[in-house]
């Protein structure tokens, strides 16, 4: 990472960071990706077992992650401060939070997962199916969140590449694995939808050993790794983590929550609407991972900056970031909409799916927008570690604004399933309306930018 002077070398920097990063969320959804379609193959039965289990699993895991990927913001300011031993203090310690919100995970799992899945009332294979594979997912759970913690090291020093390259180097693992284990094939076991639990946690062992290797051995990375701070525990250092970490697992677990009870409340309707909406969601999810990509390299580049006092190279790069995002969900979403039928055809081959997908899509464009709005701007604020009022402006629009008009909408109007997707759009625009307010002001009175050394163009 490096000091900008242009516009154009902003633009440069975020792009280089933005696309290892696009490749990387792409790789992570491969994985889930593997995981679902080998255990549709295998057995329908298995296929809702996985499903259920990664409904189960993903909440609790992009909330605590969550928690983890203040290390990120928090290390990239220290860098630009050009504080090493304190960067090198909050990787260790970020460590040891991933390695004690594991264990708290696995035991919590232990009580929990059985009462829940019993209190689902499943079909028995399809309960079985689920316990297997949240189970077998288990043991990936330490290293996974222990890669978290490195990934987001090494996002903090901009080398955004290095993830990138044993992301694709771990992809072959987990397909040639979830291949044998589900099906049984070369003389391993046959397990269905079990396996596929256990290939993903072998498969987290793998990119976190890799990560870790490189880490220690591999300049830039190497000068910042001390064995010395993993003797030392300070207090101090783990409140900072957990202060902007928190606010930030809580947001990302409520926004996560807000579409699994939307996806409940969808399936008092009939099953074509069901369908219509599983896909219409699935597209635009795939679509987010642009905004959200260009969100994860803006918090790194704001922090950047903010740590070297280069306040205006920070505003720059705030809005940059909005912008962006706003024209890659406005171009993506347009394609979508001309080409919907097509889009959705890819998912189902009935008519009536086909044509509800479609006119979902319609009103996707405009949640697109309003998400990449709120996304990007909250993702500045993190640059900035102003994230406690952030966190409130987010749970409001999602459970005060977002759930209530849409359910009004859906089932107090002639609107029906699209009253979901206008309450969406509408909870999100405010969002991103009220942080970007929120930005402005925290630009504005806590780092004005005259006081910035560097100058844009």
């Amino acid at each position: 990472m490096y000091q900008t002077f242009t516009t154009k070398e902003k633009i440069k920097l975020i792009f280089v960071m933005l696309i290892p990063i696009l490749i990387t969320q792409l790789g992570m959804f491969s994985m889930v990706f593997f995981s679902t379609i080998m255990s549709g193959k295998y057995n329908p039965a298995d296929l809702a077992g996985v499903a259920i289990g990664s409904s189960i699993w993903n909440p609790v895991f992009v909330g605590l992650s969550g928690i983890l990927l203040a290390v990120s913001p928090i290390a990239a300011q220290k860098f630009g401060e050009k504080k090493g031993h304190e960067v090198s203090s909050i990787l260790s310690h970020g460590i040891y939070l991933a390695i004690a919100i594991a264990l708290i995970v696995i035991a919590a799992g232990a009580l929990v997962l059985n009462p829940l899945l019993n209190a689902m009332d499943l079909d028995p294979r399809v309960h079985e199916t689920a316990h297997n594979y949240l189970v077998n997912l288990g043991f990936g759970i330490i290293p996974l969140f222990i890669f978290n913690v490195l990934r987001s090291f090494i996002y903090a020093l901009g080398k955004t590449r290095i993830v990138m390259v044993i992301l694709l180097m771990s992809l072959p693992v987990n397909f040639f694995l979830n291949y044998v284990l589900i099906f049984g094939n070369l003389g391993f076991p046959e397990l269905g939808g079990a396996g596929a639990g256990i290939a993903t946690s072998v498969t987290f062992w793998v990119i976190t050993g890799i990560t870790a290797f490189i880490i220690k051995t591999k300049e830039p990375f190497s000068a910042y790794v001390s064995f010395a701070n993993f003797k030392e525990f300070s207090r101090e250092r783990f409140g900072e983590i957990l202060k902007i970490g928190i606010p930030m697992g809580f947001s990302l677990f409520f926004e996560t929550s807000m579409f699994a009870v939307v996806t409940i409340l969808i399936s008092k309707f009939n099953v074509t609407t069901i369908a219509a909406y599983q896909s219409a969601l699935n597209i635009v999810s795939f679509l987010y991972m642009i905004p959200i990509s260009i969100s994860m390299a803006q918090t790194v580049l704001v922090g950047f900056e903010v740590g070297a006092r280069r306040y205006r190279d920070a505003r720059a790069y705030s809005w940059l970031g909005i912008i962006l995002a706003i024209i890659s969900a406005a171009s993506t979403g347009t394609l979508v909409v001309l080409f919907r039928d097509q889009v959705a055809g890819l998912y189902s081959n009935d008519a009536a799916v086909i044509a509800l997908t479609g006119s979902f899509l319609i009103y996707a464009l405009f949640f697109q927008i309003a998400d990449a709005i709120q996304v990007t701007a909250l993702a500045a604020l993190r640059g900035y570690k102003d994230v406690n009022l952030a966190f409130i402006m987010t749970l409001i629009a999602y459970w005060l604004v977002c759930l209530p008009i849409g359910y009004i909408l859906a089932h107090n109007t002639g609107l029906g399933a699209p009253g979901y997707w206008i309450g969406l759009t509408t909870g999100l625009l405010a969002a991103g309306i009220a942080l970007s307010f929120r930005l402005l002001y925290i630009q504005k009175h806590k780092f004005p930018s005259e006081g910035a050394v560097a100058k844009s163009i």
